[in-house]
């Protein structure tokens, strides 16, 4: 299975970025998202390394609600 990883773009120097979730910080490529749609503060989700695709913050909210009741099942 493969999952993507919602982030939230904190530095951005195209092609690269430093991209944080829950604390965690990452260097994330961004070549498959186009330069000029891309800024600091933007969330998206990360695969491999790579950002594949841009999403709203609410987008990335749901998704990491989502992700916590599956580990929170996992875990009990």
């Amino acid at each position: 299975m493969c999952l993507g990883i919602p982030m939230k773009l904190v530095e951005v120097n195209y092609p690269l970025a430093i991209a944080e979730a829950k604390g965690v910080k990452r260097e994330v490529y961004l070549q498959l998202i186009p330069e000029d749609q891309i800024k600091p503060g933007d969330y998206v989700i990360v695969h491999v390394g790579f950002a594949i695709q841009k999403l709203s913050a609410e987008e990335a909210e749901e998704t990491w609600q989502y992700l916590d009741q599956i580990l929170a099942q996992e875990n009990a």
